[in-house]
Parts: C-alpha cells; structure tokens; sequence
C-alpha cells in the first residue's frame, strides 16, 4: 500500500508525514510520532484510553484513520504542558488522586479539557456526560470527578 503525505499541527507543532493510508491516528501518534501517553487499550472505541482532541473535540483515536488529521489541530495528552508546568487539570488529578493505574487517566484527562474548554464550571451531570466513553476499573470515579471539580475551580475564573 502506498504511503500518502498529510500535514497537521499536534500539540502546537507544524508536522508532515507520510502514512499508509489505513494507519489509525493512534497508530500514528504512538508508533511513528512516538508520544506514548495516549493508551492503546480496547481497540475499538470503548474504553476512551487513546482520548486525543482533533480541533478541540475529543475522539477516540483507535477509530480515526490518521489520514483524517490533515489540516487539523491534534493535542494529546503531552501537548498539555507548558514551560515544563503541568495544566491546572493535569495538577488535579495528581493532587486529588484521580488516578491509581494510570492508564485512564490520559483520556480522562482529555476529555476533561475539552469539557473545561466549553464549560469552565461544569455541574455533576455534565461531567458525567463528559467523562461516559472513558472507563476506568480501578478508581470508582469519586477521585476523578474530585479531581475535575479541584481543576474546574483553578480555571473556571479565566
């Protein structure tokens, strides 16, 4: 199969690459990118693990076709630091125990920003519904939802 080129930008960098074109965005982003913070896990759109957002929208990257990022804005879970500081989101869950594996906690973590993004201050049911395609089986969610309420106080002002 022969490679095609696509240009995007992820985690605020310009990139081009040349991909097979039935490469998933996960595939691409962990095996030829190397940024291994985003979770291969179920492989089929269940579990939220590989959570990314593509123009600010969390997707499930084990069932986007990479192709699909051309021209797009991708931001994984290491776009979020900045000058070495974590995201205010990323403090919380650190601060409030969200995670105990740690395997969820990049999707969790994504698809909480894209939630802070449109909602500074969320209520219990949207962050419910934000958080319901990101399965955890260790922490029985109270030290998540902890840690995005903690996050949405430290930005919700901004």
């Amino acid at each position: 199969m022969e490679k095609k080129e696509i240009r995007f930008k992820i985690n605020g960098e310009d990139t081009v690459i040349s991909i097979k074109p039935n490469k998933t965005l996960l595939e691409m982003i962990r095996e030829d990118l190397k940024l291994t913070g985003t979770k291969e896990a179920c492989d089929h759109g269940e579990c939220g693990a590989c959570t990314v957002l593509i123009n600010g929208v969390p997707v499930n990257s084990c069932l986007v076709l990479a192709m699909e990022a051309h021209g797009k804005e991708i931001l994984t879970i290491e776009g979020l630091k900045q000058d070495d500081r974590l995201d205010p989101i990323q403090e919380a869950f650190i601060q409030n125990t969200g995670m105990q594996c740690g395997f969820c906690t990049p999707g969790m973590i994504m698809s909480t920003k894209a939630l802070l993004n449109r909602n500074p201050k969320p209520n219990d049911d949207e962050i419910k519904e934000a958080i319901a395609g990101n399965l955890c089986r260790c922490t029985g969610y109270t030290k998540i939802f902890e840690s995005i309420k903690d996050a949405s106080s430290k930005i919700g002002g901004k």
